[in-house]
């Protein structure tokens, strides 16, 4: 379970696009093609670090040399162009770096007047704080004061007529991390080192990276006082408020109110187990910014609770305890919406399990949900969070740095899978007990000890009376949470409010703002969404009467991939409209794999004439192999397939291209020479050009196939039935001459338990319990349903 808040990483702009313009200008406006060299290269010189301040002002000014800014009423374009933005935020950081502020505010003025032709809300504070840097240096030599002094009141000047929203954006560009901005420039100079001139686009490149570290490296030990003051100003703040809960345990908070209002207001709450002061405050500033009461509640025994910390446990009844109390604050107007992701998605869920009437929304964000993704996703035990229990509970206060010792872990899940524990010992292997995991293990079915904490009973569901909005991506790790809970409140109350936005992102993506490039897929611009503002602007639909989001307009709102739209549908069995159902064969694929092997077999539309069977054969007990192990989509875009042994089943080419919406789903027909066995199953699209898209993905347990809630061991030797469910959910358009490729494989690997099918709990097998080599055959009645999209 990840963090509820993922704050976005500074923004620095050193595009190769913004280079390749300014350096096409640069060259555009050289004398003469004859003197390479001077239109080429600077003066360079720098030996390292120790000497960059004293070279690069020089540099600069070189290349401002080359580039004369335009006069006033001039362009600098021909034809009365206007210049270009690129070559504005190259200029400008390259005069701010020349020590040239007037001029770089006058670059500044002009980029912003083009950013506000399509962002007219945030163009004006847009670098907003270089434009302080500047006239703080301007203010310090013409009136001879301080830099600090002149710094401070340049800020605060900057930051007067701001509304909060501006006014808490702006704030947000004072975080910087300047040990990896050092960590870059020192990349850059060791490739530059010992030269007396350097190209022209190096030096531009080292510019653009040495500006924002310079500005932030001066003006960072000034701002924290600063902006403490501008707080005060604009809130109320208060971090150490304490809520009693009816059982007798304590709860601490953080709330914020915006000065700006002295009527009540509603409520914006996040139940949060990542507990970090500042951060609460700051997310509680989120809200209190956009009108609201900022409201962030740790979950019990964190930060100021001295009760124990139990993850997940008392969320049901702690959140209405703290809907209740803030009902009746006096600056509460009776409404409250709940929002956070991950944790906090799960706590808002919990929410409505006991309803309160003050609770109006929520608002999940890639939820998680305990007992189905993980600790254990369809049934098995997993190992990508095993870090996470003690990085809850190791203190009151969140320590993720527990789970970036990420040598620890692949070496406990790596020694473990070697030794052929028991699953049950794997704390042991660490030599570090595991209390929460052993409690959990307890739990290998979705019983009620997993059901208690979300609302899954039909009459729980049925009284979900308010508007959810539901966000996550095709790459979640939780996605198949979020949509199981959707799925149920959809079946078991045909009425309720729901609305799901989903797109390519992943855990971290669909809670801010997704990355460009996400696991080498390089997403659709019109996906490249900021979720946090929808999720503000929903709150406001909801508790202030506002419009509703304007890509939230159907029930269902997803991306398809390779499209560059967005499409919507009623409800999720309504984004396929219709199923392709195709069946696994024992004819060899036309298309092998390189080297060629005999594992590659044909996916057709037609149910094979003459029964068949394919065989797959596992030795449980070999340590130098492993299965399934390359199922995650980590690339997402790959250039090969690597499927060791597992059977691969292959389409014909697409010949008109078509739409993959939905969830797809199958039966397989399998006949096992043990109880149980743990299953996976790939999804890719395979492109003309030979690359790999990897579309969505299965595992589970054959013995919990048809039930979460209940366990039936199969009979060796028996055909057995084993239906596909619960698996995440895809868009994307697959060009012309694509196929579609299914991996279907064993689950084995350090990833999971490992099922060797004695039927005993899985938990407590063993390398000792493997037995023969387990033999799975698939006969050929099998089938895939692949949801499509008119």
């Amino acid at each position: 379970m990840a963090p509820s808040h993922s704050f976005g990483p500074p923004k620095r702009v050193h595009t190769a696009h913004a280079l390749f313009l300014l350096l096409s200008l640069l060259v555009a406006s050289a004398p003469s093609a004859e003197e390479p060299d001077e239109i080429a290269t600077v003066a360079f010189g720098v030996t390292g670090m120790e000497s960059l301040a004293e070279h690069m002002p020089g540099l600069a000014r070189e290349l401002l040399g080359q580039l004369a800014e335009p006069e006033d009423g001039e362009t600098g374009e021909e034809d009365g162009k206007q210049e270009d933005e690129a070559v504005l935020r190259a200029r400008f950081r390259t005069q701010l770096v020349a020590g040239k502020d007037a001029g770089a505010l006058r670059s500044l003025d002009k980029l912003r007047r083009i950013l506000a032709e399509s962002d007219a809300e945030r163009a004006g504070v847009t670098y907003l704080q270089y434009e302080i840097f500047a006239r703080a240096r301007l203010r310090e030599a013409q009136d001879d004061i301080p830099f600090d002094r002149a710094f401070r009141q340049a800020l605060l000047d900057a930051f007067e007529p701001l509304d909060d929203g501006d006014a808490l954006y702006l704030a947000g560009r004072f975080v910087y991390r300047l040990p990896l901005a050092r960590q870059q420039i020192e990349e850059l100079l060791s490739k530059l080192a010992g030269q007396e001139r350097i190209p022209t686009e190096k030096a531009l490149e080292l510019v653009q990276a040495y500006q924002p570290y310079t500005v932030y490296q001066r003006i960072l030990p000034m701002v924290p006082e600063a902006l403490a003051a501008e707080n005060r100003r604009r809130y109320a703040i208060q971090d150490d408020v304490l809520i009693e809960t009816p059982d007798g345990a304590t709860l601490s908070a953080v709330v914020v109110r915006p000065r700006r209002f002295t009527t009540p207001q509603p409520a914006a709450l996040l139940f949060n187990i990542y507990s970090d002061t500042s951060v609460n405050v700051e997310v509680a500033k989120q809200a209190a910014a956009r009108g609201y009461v900022g409201v962030v509640v740790d979950t019990r025994g964190k930060r100021l609770s001295p009760d124990p910390i139990e993850p997940w446990e008392h969320e049901a009844a702690d959140t209405h305890a703290v809907l209740d109390w803030i009902s009746r604050q006096p600056w509460s107007n009776g409404k409250v919406g709940m929002f956070g992701a991950s944790y906090s998605a799960f706590a808002q869920w919990a929410a409505t399990k006991k309803p309160h009437p003050a609770l109006k929304t929520i608002i999940p964000v890639v939820a998680s949900m305990p007992g189905f993704g993980l600790p254990m996703h369809n049934n098995i035990f997993i190992n990508a969070n095993y870090c996470w229990a003690f990085q809850v509970t190791s203190s009151r206060v969140d320590d993720p740095a527990v789970c970036r010792d990420t040598k620890r872990w692949d070496r406990l899940v790596d020694t473990w899978y070697r030794s052929g524990r028991p699953y049950r010992e794997i704390d042991a292997v660490d030599s570090t007990p595991n209390p929460l995991l052993q409690r959990w293990l307890d739990h290998p079915a979705y019983d009620e000890y997993w059901q208690g904490m979300v609302p899954w009973k039909p009459e729980e569901l049925a009284k979900i009376d308010i508007p959810v909005l539901s966000i996550t991506g095709y790459y979640d790790d939780g996605q198949v949470a979020a949509l199981e809970l959707l799925r149920r409140l959809e079946k078991h109350n045909p009425d309720a409010d729901h609305t799901l936005l989903i797109g390519p992102y992943d855990h971290w993506g669909a809670q801010w703002r997704p990355p460009s490039n996400l696991r080498g897929y390089e997403i659709d611009p019109v996906a490249r969404i900021e979720t946090h503002e929808i999720i503000f602007q929903w709150l406001d639909h909801v508790l202030r009467g506002g419009d509703k989001p304007a890509l939230l307009k159907d029930a269902v709102n997803y991306q398809v991939m390779g499209t560059n739209e967005w499409r919507h549908a009623p409800s999720l069995a309504a984004v396929g409209d219709k199923t392709v159902k195709l069946y696994l064969s024992d004819l060899q694929s036309d298309l092998q794999s390189d080297p060629p092997t005999d594992g590659r077999y044909r996916l057709v539309a037609q149910a094979p004439e003459e029964p068949g069977s394919l065989s797959l054969v596992v030795d449980l007990a070999d340590r130098t192999t492993t299965h399934n192990a390359d199922a995650y989509p980590e690339p997402i875009l790959r250039e090969r397939l690597d499927a060791g042994r597992a059977l691969v089943f292959v389409s014909e080419p697409f010949a008109d291209g078509l739409v993959i919406s939905g969830q797809f789903s199958g039966r397989l027909e399998m006949r096992l020479n043990k109880k149980d066995v743990d299953l996976g199953i790939v999804l890719y699209e395979l492109m003309p050009d030979g690359r790999y898209f990897h579309l969505s993905w299965y595992v589970g347990r054959a013995s919990h196939a048809a039930d979460m809630t209940v366990r039936r061991v199969l009979e060796p030797g028996a055909v057995e039935s084993i239906p596909i469910l619960r698996t995440p959910m895809t868009s994307r358009r697959l060009g012309r001459g694509s196929r579609l490729v299914a991996v279907i494989d064993v689950n084995m690997n350090e990833g999971a338990q490992i099922n060797y099918g004695t039927g005993k709990d899985v938990s407590d097998e063993s390398i000792e319990d493997a037995g023969e080599p387990l033999r799975l055959e698939i006969l050929t009645g099998s089938f895939l349903e692949i949801p499509i999209s008119s």
